[in-house]
């Protein structure tokens, strides 16, 4: 784990140190199938609960949440990168004491994949992916991984990337993570949004943020879209075959909304296999050309697209475009969801928002939700799904898949396997 010398410090406008660096560790155990044969599936369930006690125990200023049957996600800030890994060889040590279960002593091993950035230069999302991508090469080397993403990005380079973009929609740069709604009342996962990313061979993981401007500058944003429901269509079929009917919601561009030839083409590849498809749009993607994009919307709903309002209350909200959207679902934006516990004026805000959609005959999703005190309240407010890392993060079609699987199977009395039934005491927010 050895690096290049960094500024690892930054000073506080009283004089002191901050915490500088931000770090984000995946810690899984490694051999619980071997576990689970010996313990059956309800024995080894507790496993997990044990190691989040632990690593509580052994970093007491670090967050924790429990994101699989075999894996707790840890956050922490330290000063300096050697500071953390200080950290990883403490969480070394959660594992040298045999875990008591049943009544006997079962050795556990445990893989650790960790990513760590200064403040500021790399967004959750990033952190998160790259710890995965740390956990995949722990998994083979038998040795913790912590990646230093301020030494391993290369600074993005707009016109550099304007020339890339074609050819990495060709050579197959481009991959889709899926992130799952759950229907509040019913407790079950009804759809999900498909969220498109960048491998760069070179520059590694390159994230929205970074390229659909670009796509959109470089009149690219077209091709990557219909690329992006071929392949929603081809992972639909294949959830549809494990027996899980859909919706899949795409993010469309407002530059689309007026792309008479992206609305034919849309309309046809949906039309042509019968695809449960969703297009998310923003407000202000409404607000460029409100004429055409309204049409436009009302071609797509006549084909029996969904369409979702994106990110509502962080634009240039305007009643009248909403009255006239062809809307079936309004999702609140993550900035009111995530104090919504913390916060005397966002609960109204959410409260007012859920009430005024459902007068439009619209449901509504709150994106962003990480608590399980943020779940209740919403539910109490009667907000119909909710979407989030309580629920999961963005993940591959093969971990949806799995997820899927594991969620619709899960044993009804078994109350650790239901977001819903968990105590208010079990999730932490990151």
């Amino acid at each position: 784990m050895a690096r290049r010398s960094a500024i690892d410090t930054a000073t506080r406008d009283d004089g002191g140190v901050a915490l500088a660096w931000q770090f984000l560790c995946l810690v899984e155990i490694a051999n619980f199938s071997a576990l689970r044969r010996n313990l059956g599936r309800s024995g080894a369930a507790s496993l997990i609960f044990d190691l989040d006690r632990r690593i509580d125990s052994i970093l007491p200023d670090a967050s924790t949440v429990i994101v699989s049957r075999t894996a707790v996600e840890v956050t922490l800030e330290r000063e300096s990168f050697a500071d953390l890994q200080v950290a990883i060889t403490a969480l070394l040590t959660v594992a040298e004491t045999p875990f008591d279960l049943d009544g006997g002593a079962h050795d556990v091993l445990i893989a650790i994949g960790a990513a760590a950035a200064l403040h500021g230069t790399a967004e959750g999302v990033r952190l998160i992916e790259e710890a995965e991508g740390a956990l995949e090469d722990a998994r083979g080397s038998n040795q913790p991984v912590l990646r230093d993403l301020s030494v391993c990005t290369p600074t993005l380079d707009r016109q550099t990337l304007t020339r890339e973009l074609p050819q990495a929609i060709v050579n197959g740069e481009m991959f889709l993570e899926y992130q799952p709604k759950v229907h509040v009342r019913e407790q079950k996962i009804t759809s999900a949004e498909a969220l498109v990313r960048w491998q760069h061979p070179k520059r590694g993981l390159i994230l929205p943020g970074d390229f659909i401007t670009v796509a959109e500058q470089a009149l690219q944003i077209s091709a990557l879209t219909l690329w992006t429901l071929d392949e929603v269509i081809r992972d639909q079929k294949a959830l549809a075959a494990d027996g899980h009917e859909l919706t899949i919601f795409i993010n469309i561009s407002g530059q689309l909304l007026s792309d008479k030839h992206f609305v034919e083409a849309a309309c046809a590849k949906i039309h042509d296999c019968g695809a449960k498809i969703g297009f998310e749009i923003t407000e202000t993607a409404v607000i460029r050309d409100p004429e055409c994009a309204i049409a436009n919307l009302q071609i797509f709903a006549d084909k029996g697209i969904v369409i979702a309002i994106d990110d509502y209350g962080a634009g240039l909200s305007s009643l009248a475009y909403l009255k006239q959207l062809p809307a079936r679902e309004l999702k609140i934006d993550k900035m009111f969801v995530l104090q919504l516990t913390s916060s005397n004026r966002d609960p109204l805000i959410v409260r007012s928002t859920i009430d005024l959609a459902h007068a439009l005959d619209m449901e509504v999703t709150a994106e962003g939700v990480e608590t399980q005190a943020a779940m209740a309240l919403l539910s109490v407010m009667g907000c119909d799904m909710v979407q989030g890392y309580l629920i999961s993060r963005p993940i591959s079609i093969d971990a949806f898949r799995s997820f899927l699987h594991e969620y619709r199977d899960r044993p009804v009395e078994d109350t650790r396997q239901s977001m819903f039934k968990r105590p208010a005491t079990f999730w932490k927010s990151a």
